[in-house]
């Protein structure tokens, strides 16, 4: 191998072996949200429409702060502090966000049929959030599973919604 060819094999192999480095992955889509879901209203019944009703807790934020008191005082000719500042801790509490009533779309009572709910427990198996045994009955376990599911997608409730339910596979979509 001459001097000059060592630049070039070595570009050639550089080359070879940046074409055997994979792809890089795609982004994942987001996760469907369901917050979009939620109506502050109560909705107008509708015949084949059934509704959820949670209660949205307020938000509270505590806040302590150090308040001065009163103010030092100090001797008028030498300056130097005869008595300090005092200070007394203030606690307050404010609403972030008000007390709200929330409203969802969700499955009818008789669309969750047992074999339903033993489908959406396998559903939530497979996503990892449910432990539980596969049942067919809306237990605790099932619905704290169903709150660990739509809790991260903008649905903090154990009743499962609509939208959750078509997300999951379990409901076909109709277009509303």
């Amino acid at each position: 191998m001459t001097h000059l060819s060592q630049p070039l094999w070595s570009f050639a192999l550089m080359l070879a072996l940046t074409a055997c480095t994979p792809a890089p992955l795609p982004l994942a889509a987001p996760e469907p949200t369901l917050a979009g879901e939620i109506r502050l209203t109560a909705p107008m019944p509708a015949p084949g429409v059934c509704w959820a009703r949670q209660t949205r807790p307020a938000v509270i934020e505590t806040v302590t702060e150090h308040v001065q008191a009163s103010a030092e005082r100090r001797d008028p000719l030498s300056g130097t502090v005869t008595k300090p500042a005092s200070y007394r801790t203030e606690t307050r509490q404010r609403i972030v966000e008000a007390r709200a009533e929330q409203w969802f779309r969700t499955p009818c009572p008789d669309a969750l049929t047992p074999e339903l709910i033993a489908t959406l427990q396998r559903a939530l198996k497979a996503r990892g959030v449910y432990r539980g045994t596969v049942s067919g009955v809306m237990d605790s376990s099932t619905m704290a599973a169903v709150r660990a599911w739509q809790t991260p997608r903008g649905l903090n409730s154990a009743a499962l919604s609509l939208r959750a339910a078509r997300d999951l596979g379990l409901l076909a979509w109709d277009g509303n």
